[in-house]
């Protein structure tokens, strides 16, 4: 049976075992065809060969909708349920019926469309807290997942290089049709001058187990909120190299998707969530050539859809307005900018984290707290509170130096980095600026204030933040405090954290919002 009267038969209620919701809704990808049925949902996969996926033939198709099943159970337990035979009798198509088996299906729970990221998304609903609350869920399926040293060798270069390479030949019959040829020499230009001159980054992104068995496919339409929780989904199965990479690839995919969508704000909360609760910010090293790569591949789809002669006049055009935005979003991705520092200041409860948190948003900053690299350095889980050697004056020296290490190593890449801490002192101050001028990076100083007791007031009701810092520390803070010398003077914005601030910041950085 050919897999159009196959996709045809399954919309037949009599095929299934149970009771099924009329009219079946059917969606179809370039790979795949879903059934949904009420209850449940049933996935099948279609016999195509691309290379990199091979589902041609009913051994392999059995072979990975197995694997589908093994590996989603372990991250969607609630959804993933099990794989069952599609058989043939007297003409008569039937799940897990009594004769010959033609093909089979992936039986799953059925959770509400709207579930989905993308519908959130859609319907206005997804919001910033969904965000943070996935970057914390990546950041510990990251942490969990495992590695090892047949893993780790698909972060050669040769290998990730490989990977690319074939997406810009599958993707040159494209041109003129859904891509530019100037787009497209100067994207691939832009990842051979990666590969070649970076390639100590990939090599250290092996030697920090950073090559793990991720999701691979991590992008709004894989992610739900069902059973009041945010659950990731049909993770990669077919092919290795999509699924033993960095872990920069997976979290490429979803800042990719969210930025496609205009939505740079939550892409931004997501990354920067994800950085704070992993340690990983010299991740962004590498960061730039997998956005590249993830929209380039959701381009590549919708090309390929294009070849489908399965779909729809109505599908066809939007999957070529699809692959248009795709492609030239892959491309942008690849202009370089000049990146800035923006340093933080202020006694603690002044406000610092929330004026950056709003800053990052607005010119899509890399936010980096020092109470975060304080405790990834001291092995100290973000939620517990740090002892007294956590905060011990060599903790404190080599707390700045990490956090301005960083700083330097972001904004040479071209991101926008705002480092936040105290900065009360010349000593850390000094270095930032120094580097600034080094490396003619554009430096700004936002010193945010407010009243003591104000302070003191907000760090009293303070919940749910990674910051130890309490209002008996105040008074030693203030001593210890220096004020700005002239040198520095020239950098500082002062921000009254008690007035409209947001006026304030729009203000400094009219030219970047």
């Amino acid at each position: 049976m050919d897999i159009s009267n196959l996709i045809q038969a399954l919309q037949t209620p009599n095929s299934y075992p149970h009771t099924v919701q009329t009219p079946i809704k059917v969606i179809q990808t370039h790979i795949s065809v879903i059934f949904l049925t009420g209850n449940y949902t049933y996935k099948i996969k279609k016999p195509v060969d691309f290379g990199f996926l091979d589902y041609s033939t009913l051994k392999k198709r059995q072979h990975f909708i197995n694997q589908e099943l093994t590996m989603n159970q372990v991250i969607a337990p609630d959804i993933y349920l099990e794989v069952l035979p599609i058989t043939l009798e007297n003409n008569q198509v039937k799940i897990e019926g009594k004769g010959e088996t033609i093909d089979y299906v992936l039986k799953m729970n059925q959770f509400p469309q709207d579930c989905l990221f993308i519908n959130l998304f859609q319907a206005g609903k997804l919001e910033k807290h969904h965000l943070e609350e996935l970057g914390k869920i990546v950041a510990a399926f990251h942490e969990n997942t495992k590695t090892n040293n047949y893993i780790n060798s698909f972060g050669n270069i040769e290998v990730i290089k490989q990977s690319i390479d074939e997406n810009y030949e599958r993707t040159e019959k494209y041109i003129g049709i859904a891509q530019t040829q100037q787009q497209y020499q100067e994207t691939k230009d832009f990842t051979d001058h990666y590969f070649e001159q970076k390639r100590d980054y990939f090599k250290q992104r092996q030697n920090e187990d950073k090559i793990r068995e991720c999701h691979g496919d991590l992008h709004l339409k894989n992610i739900c909120l069902w059973n009041n929780k945010i659950q990731l989904f049909d993770r990669i199965e077919f092919n290795e190299e999509f699924r033993y990479v960095d872990v920069m690839f997976d979290v490429a995919f979803t800042v990719m998707d969210l930025d496609a969508r205009n939505r740079q704000d939550l892409s931004n909360i997501f990354l920067n969530t994800y950085l704070e609760h992993t340690g990983d910010w010299q991740g962004l090293q590498v960061l730039p050539v997998y956005l590249s790569r993830q929209s380039y591949v959701r381009a590549k789809v919708n090309s390929m859809t294009l070849d489908d002669p399965n779909i729809s006049d109505e599908e066809h055009k939007k999957a070529k307005k699809e692959a248009q935005n795709y492609y030239h979003l892959a491309w942008k991705y690849t202009q370089q900018h000049q990146g800035q520092i923006i340093m933080m200041s202020g006694l603690s409860g002044a406000g610092k984290t929330t004026v950056a948190k709003y800053l990052a948003q607005q010119i899509n900053g890399i936010l980096i707290r020092s109470d975060a690299v304080r405790k990834h350095l001291g092995n100290v889980s973000l939620d517990e509170t740090g002892n007294s050697e956590l905060y011990s004056e060599e903790m404190n020296q080599k707390t700045y130096e990490t956090l301005i290490k960083l700083g330097e190593i972001v904004a040479k890449e071209g991101f926008n980095v705002i480092l936040d801490a105290k900065f009360d002192r010349h000593q850390w101050r000094k270095p930032v600026i120094e580097i600034a001028k080094k490396d003619n990076i554009s430096l700004t100083i936002l010193s945010c204030y407010a009243p003591v007791k104000i302070l003191s007031d907000r760090l009293s009701t303070r919940k749910g933040d990674i910051s130890d810092a309490t209002p008996q520390l105040l008074q030693q803070q203030q001593n210890n405090s220096q004020e700005f010398n002239e040198e520095e003077m020239i950098y500082v914005k002062k921000i009254d954290t008690t007035g409209n601030w947001k006026e304030q910041i729009t203000a400094i950085f009219n030219s970047l919002f």
